[in-house]
């Protein structure tokens, strides 16, 4: 399953260049990657009620073109693995079919009691399947 999700760059987002700042590029994948949960049938916040976090534990991104402002992109959201104990997710920053950018990010399932590792496959089986049943080329 695929996500896009639409972001127009906004003027704060600029440095002195007038494109969009590298910085910028993980807020960005914040947003499309809680989209990506909502669209699998569960908010971050119903996640979290249930006892399961997802805190960072890697982040890359490569770019490729400049995006500037009031560009609208899009942003396809997949996930490329996931297992018990982690997922990653994958982003490409589209702008009128071209490829901006290409990141993913790499997040750990943990207790938000105690911060502790837990196994989403034992923990929400049904959340678990349909994310493994998301994985591109799975």
């Amino acid at each position: 399953m695929s996500c896009e999700t639409r972001i127009t760059a906004r003027y704060a987002e600029t440095d002195q260049m007038g494109i969009i700042h590298h910085s910028v590029y993980p807020v960005w994948f914040e947003a499309a990657r809680t989209e990506y949960i909502k669209q699998s049938g569960m908010t971050y916040t119903q996640l979290e009620k249930q006892g399961v976090m997802l805190p960072l534990a890697e982040l890359s991104c490569r770019y490729f073109r400049p995006v500037h402002y009031e560009d609208e992109v899009i942003i396809i959201t997949d996930t490329l693995k996931v297992s018990a104990a982690k997922i990653i997710f994958g982003y490409k920053v589209m702008l009128n079919g071209v490829l901006m950018a290409q990141g993913s990010t790499t997040h750990g399932f943990v207790s938000s009691q105690t911060f502790r590792p837990v196994n989403l496959k034992k923990l929400m089986p049904d959340f678990y399947d349909k994310l493994q049943a998301s994985v591109v080329g799975g």
